[in-house]
This record gives structure tokens, sequence and C-alpha cells, in this order.
């Protein structure tokens, strides 16, 4: 009873970190922009990373969320104004995880710092830190279920980046950038390769049951957290891809020999 007591606000974060991620990731892949939420990540983690070297973790959220922003306006106006713009975006992630480099540079604990930054420990979540969490991500889903559909050009645009900001603010403080970035991606991937199923449900039934796998190893087996999560969720991704690509050419070979 103790270690669910303990360990349940982790699990229900983990589910929602899955709910809301693969959200924006299915749009993102539908996009063709898959280094958008990494570059915005790693751009968003340069405000913690100020916060922490320069401000004893003061004005951590305002500063994470104001260089969100800034990333995902610039990424916005490069989406229609820049040729090869996944270039330009993954130019904007090297500027950031350098940026964060050299910030840590002079802390005693700068490498430890830029670990967090990149793969957190939820795994001791407390109850307080997954209700701000909701009360974070409630909003923004009903953005993007009822409003965002509704909207058109520029300002449909700026919509999603911002959106995408708020919600990569809050995960990048409680996952890390590359947990995110494989929220985002992993199960989003596996639910549209699939065509049984609607991609964005069966995004949150894949990715769920993945993250859960990866709490629970991680706790049992004494791994790191964030990275436990990235490992198993990319790997079932990978290898759920691998699979549906050799069932449809399989499936493809055999329509063309019944001809």
């Amino acid at each position: 009873m103790q270690i669910i007591e303990l360990l349940w606000p982790a699990f229900v974060l983990a589910i929602l970190l899955v709910y809301i991620h693969t959200i924006f990731g299915v749009e993102i892949i539908r996009r063709g922009v898959i280094f958008t939420d990494l570059a915005i990540g790693q751009i968003a983690a340069v405000g913690m990373a100020l916060s922490v070297a320069f401000l004893e973790g003061a004005y951590q959220t305002p500063l994470t969320l104001l260089f969100a922003i800034t990333a995902a306006v610039l990424i916005a106006w490069a989406t229609r104004h820049i040729k090869n713009v996944e270039a330009f975006i993954g130019l904007l992630y090297a500027l950031g995880i350098s940026s964060i480099m050299l910030v840590l540079a002079k802390s005693a604990e700068g490498m430890e710092l830029f670990s967090k930054l990149s793969a957190a420990d939820i795994l001791f979540t407390s109850s307080d830190d997954l209700y701000k969490d909701i009360a974070i991500y409630l909003p923004i889903s009903l953005v993007m279920f009822f409003l965002y559909p509704r909207s058109k050009g520029v300002l449909k645009e700026l919509l999603f980046f911002v959106m995408l900001a708020l919600t990569v603010t809050s995960s990048v403080q409680s996952a890390g950038v590359l947990v995110v970035f494989a929220l985002l991606i992993a199960p989003a991937y596996a639910g549209i390769v699939q065509k049984r199923f609607n991609p964005l449900y069966f995004g949150w039934i894949f990715g769920s049951i993945s993250i859960v796998i990866a709490l629970y190893a991680s706790y049992n087996l004494d791994l790191p957290t964030g990275y436990s999560i990235i490992f198993i969720t990319v790997l079932a991704s990978l290898v759920f891809v691998v699979y549906q690509n050799m069932k449809s050419n399989s499936e493809n070979e055999k329509q063309i020999g019944s001809i």
C-alpha cells in the first residue's frame, strides 16, 4: 500500500504525458516537421538552465515559458517564410543545446543538471506537481480539440505552436527534453503507421502501455527513469513500425501475385 501511495502520481503523470503529447505528435508527423518539438524543448531548457545557474532556481517557469514561446513563434514564422525549414529547426536545436552547455559550464554540477534537463526522474512525482500539470494540460487539450480545428491561416499556426510551447514548458520541467521528444513522436508514429484504428486513440493506448512498463522496470530494476521511458517507448515504436511495414509489403506482394 505504501508503494501505491508513493508511486501513483508518477503513473498518472506518465499517462497524462502520453495523452497530451500524442495530440501534438500526430499533427507534427503529418506536417513533416519532426524536430519542431525537440528544438522548442531544447530552447525552453535554456530558460531552466539560466534560472538554475544564475538565479538559484527562481523564475524557472516564466523563463522556460519565455524561451519556449520565442522558439515556437520563430518556428511558426519559419515554416511560412524559410526554405528547407527542417535544417533551420535543426540549427535552432543545436543553438539551444550549445547554449545550455555554455550556461552550465561554470557550474560544479553542470553535467548533472544537463542530464536532468535531458531526462528527469518522474518516478517520485508528488501529487501537488501532478495537479499543477493537470491544470495546464487540460485547457490545452480543450483548445486543441475544439478551437484549433476551427482556426485558419496564421492564427491556426500561431495557436498550434503556442499551445505546443506551453505544453513543452511544463513537460521539460517535469520529464526532460529527450523524454518529451520520445513521447511526442513514438506513440504518434505507431498510431499513424497502422490503418485499423484512429491514430490518436491507438497512440494513446500504445504510449500508455509502453510508459507504464518503463516506470515499472525503472522502479524494480533501479534504472534511470527518464532514459528507461525513452528506451522502452522508442524501441516499442520502432519494432511496431518495422512490423507494420513488413506486414504491408507482404499484403502488397500477395495482391500482385493474385493478379
